[in-house]
């Protein structure tokens, strides 16, 4: 079962994420790792502004859900794949913002760069706005196991988090808290990248 201080705080994320219009109808989903056998995940289908506890649920690091009757995100593979790669990950957010999906619709490269802004030492290892970081961006494949194998070699480097081409953003962090100020600060560069180029 999800502990219910854990399905508490994903629900409370879920409608902070819904405020700034980053999960629009059910798109977006959350999780947070339960122990070395289990995540928890938000359900199938769920606005993620009218989260509650039970909207929560508890999968394994297959994928499969503890309770047979009850299903979880589409995208539950890529979680999944997050928690069994790094095991220092305790949270994974995922959103499918405006700025997200425009600027990887108008970038031909497999890339986004940002260099400069302070926020950008809201990510692990940063100690300057000088340095070069780069946002991963992968074209968007509704094979999720097969968008999981895409991803794999790219991971190790994405200290930003990752952008699906089209589609939406995805951050990680040790715990809820961070993951969520790690979301807010790439969104926020998301956006002043997206405000640049309407100059």
């Amino acid at each position: 079962m999800v502990p219910a201080d854990l399905a508490n705080s994903l629900a409370e994320i879920g409608r902070r994420m819904d405020s700034r219009a980053w999960v629009p109808g059910s798109a977006g989903n959350l999780s947070a790792r339960i122990d070395a056998e289990s995540i928890a995940i938000t359900r199938s289908g769920v606005h993620k502004g009218r989260l509650s506890a039970a909207d929560i649920i508890e999968v394994s690091y297959e994928g499969e859900p503890a309770i047979a009757s009850q299903k979880p995100s589409a995208e539950t593979l890529l979680h999944c794949q997050l928690y069994r790669l790094f095991p220092q990950i305790g949270a994974v957010l995922h959103g499918h913002s405006v700025a997200a999906t425009v600027l990887s619709l108008e970038t031909a490269t497999d890339a986004l760069p940002f260099q400069g802004y302070e926020v950008q030492k809201i990510f692990a290892g940063q100690t300057t706005h000088a340095a070069a970081l780069s946002l991963p961006i992968v074209d968007n494949d509704q094979d999720i196991a097969r968008l999981a194998t895409t991803l794999a070699p790219r991971l190790p480097a994405a200290a930003m988090g990752y952008l699906i081409r089209g589609h939406g953003v995805y951050v990680w962090a040790p715990d809820m808290d961070m993951a969520l100020a790690r979301l807010e600060g790439l969104e926020f560069l998301l956006a002043c990248a997206l405000e640049r180029r309407s100059r």
